[in-house]
């Protein structure tokens, strides 16, 4: 039991999108134990700022997550033209991601999606027909929700409508483009809210 109780540094580097402007610094954050036994996450000290910190140094990152690059279009979006004439269709050009994710529904099922993240809205689109199902303008999204474990779900709050909860397993690039999307578009900076409930 005692493995557990020893502190551990994690290096953390901030990977970007090729397409924003990042500094290549790097951050850490220190697991401690609290009075209970369990192992909690808490922001390293040291000369780190706030930006540096991965989800604020509030969530418990994967191994595999920490040194990912980045590279935004993981469908070769081009190549498939049902989507592009999508995107075309909503008069969107510039792709930041599209990746295959799960949904979940209200039921509880699962059903796989394509995710597309583009300037102004995320797309979510059914690969078995190749049709759109959902379109979600970057404005109306109020928040993204995650929990606080090294899981692959992240929940994007909608006020106007309906929220949608996914899951990938580059849920860390996901938040992060939406975040930077929502801030080269609009006048405000898109809320990353941490909870396990």
């Amino acid at each position: 039991m005692s493995r557990y109780q020893t502190s551990r540094r994690v290096l953390i580097d901030d990977a970007q999108p090729v397409r924003y402007d990042a500094d290549d610094s790097a951050a850490s954050e220190t697991l401690s134990n609290d009075d209970e036994g369990s192992l909690k996450l808490r922001p390293s000290e040291g000369n780190v700022t706030e930006d540096q910190e991965p989800f604020f140094g509030v969530k418990v990152r994967r191994k595999a997550s920490l040194h990912r690059d980045y590279r935004g279009d993981y469908l070769d979006v081009p190549s498939r033209p049902y989507l592009m004439k999508i995107l075309e269709k909503q008069g969107d050009k510039i792709i930041f991601f599209a990746d295959k994710v799960l949904k979940f529904t209200g039921s509880g099922k699962m059903k796989k999606r394509i995710l597309l993240i583009t300037d102004f809205a995320i797309y979510i689109v059914d690969p078995e027909t190749d049709a759109l199902k959902r379109r979600i303008a970057l404005a109306a999204v109020d928040k993204i929700c995650l929990s606080e474990l090294s899981d692959n779900f992240f929940a994007i709050i909608v006020p106007t409508e309906y929220d949608l909860l996914l899951a990938s397993t580059r849920k860390s690039e996901i938040v992060t483009v939406l975040v930077e999307a929502t801030k080269s578009t609009s006048e405000y900076e898109l809320e990353v809210f941490f909870s396990n409930r």
